[in-house]
This record gives C-alpha cells, structure tokens and sequence, in this order.
C-alpha cells in the first residue's frame, strides 16, 4: 500500500490479473497521481499454476469466468476497501479501480453491482465477463468514466473479445476513453501514459 501524501486522499484499488499478487499491479502505478492513496490486495483463491485468483477453479471455464464467480469476491473487496478507509482515516465512500486481465473483470464487476461506490475504471486487456446482460440493459454505468486499453496481438484475451467489451460498457452507458496497440497481453507505452493522464484528469 502508498499512503497518500496529502488529505483529503483520493483511493485508488489495484486489482492483479491470473496467477498474480499484491506486486503485479505497482508497474502500473509510477506516475499516477501522489496524492492518491494505493491499494493492491491479493487474490482469495490460489491458482493453481501458482499466484492467486479472483475467483474459484473451476475445471473447464477458464476463459469463461461469469458475474456469480466474481461475486463473493467484489462483497469482499468492497469490505476490504471500507476497512482501509477507516485505517488510513481517508474518504473513500467513492474510489477509483484499475484492474488487469481477470482484475479487470473484477473491476467491471464492482462497478456495475456498486456504481455508487466506484468513480472512474481503468480496463487492461480485460473482458466484460458473461452473464451481465441485466445490468447492461439498465444503463448501470451511466455517464462512469471509463478507460479501456487493449492489444491487438493479446492471445490471452482477444482484441474482438476486447473490442465487444469496449461496446458491452458503453450499452451499459459507461464514457470510454479506448486505447488499441500493436501489442500482447500487456499495456503499450503510449497507452500507459494514456491511462495516467485519465486519471489525472478532474473529470
């Protein structure tokens, strides 16, 4: 965890991918905003190739994960997120997620079961995962902020997977702001300084 250098401190939650930790977010986090506070949680389940998940194996879903698998775990995160506010004694009614791969489907997840809570959303090569059409037809993430970026060569999570999620978010009435590179299962350059300036920005 960064504590934040000033109050009122903004949180920002950092949600690791497959087989990651509490370290695989920080790359992530060089230039974001000093006076954000950082929270980077570890998994729940271990994964069985090593590392840890947000959701539970199931034999045969990989790639496949849905809403009902993510769900414990967003009750879980948002308790963890309301414990560290207390902790760090920083306003965290609402705050801002970034998540990548799986994280990102975790971050999708708390956005549309708490749209309340969540301000604005970074998207890394992640998916909309399925069974989330009802809260897609109401318009759930009407006018969030969100920031998308995908690789066109990701094999691990396709671009046409990536693209169909960019339109699943803005059905659901999200504001995307989409970055697309000539890259794999990873963030570009370019599409990383985009991200810090999204969430530099006020709005």
């Amino acid at each position: 965890m960064r504590e934040a250098t000033q109050t009122p401190a903004r949180l920002l939650l950092m949600i690791h991918g497959f087989t990651g930790d509490e370290n695989s977010m920080w790359v992530f986090a060089r230039n974001l905003p000093a006076e954000c506070a950082l929270l980077a949680p570890r998994g729940i389940y271990a994964a069985p190739q090593g590392g840890y998940s947000w959701r539970a194996y199931r034999e045969g879903t990989f790639g496949k994960p849905s809403l009902a698998d993510f769900q414990d775990s967003a009750g879980r995160l948002l308790r963890l997120v309301d414990e560290y506010q207390v902790q760090a004694g920083i306003e965290a009614s609402q705050f801002d997620a970034i998540g990548f791969s799986q994280g990102a489907a975790m971050c999708n997840v708390l956005a549309c079961l708490y749209p309340q809570r969540v301000r604005k959303v970074g998207i890394l090569a992640g998916f909309v995962p399925f069974g989330m059409d009802e809260w897609i037809a109401k318009k759930t993430l009407a006018g969030k902020p969100y920031f998308v970026t995908h690789g066109a060569q990701d094999t691990t999570v396709t671009i046409e997977r990536g693209r169909a999620s960019v339109a699943l978010l803005e059905q659901a009435g999200a504001n995307v702001t989409y970055c697309e590179s000539d890259a794999g299962h990873k963030v570009s350059r370019d599409c990383l300084r985009a991200l810090e300036t999204f969430f530099r920005g006020e709005d």
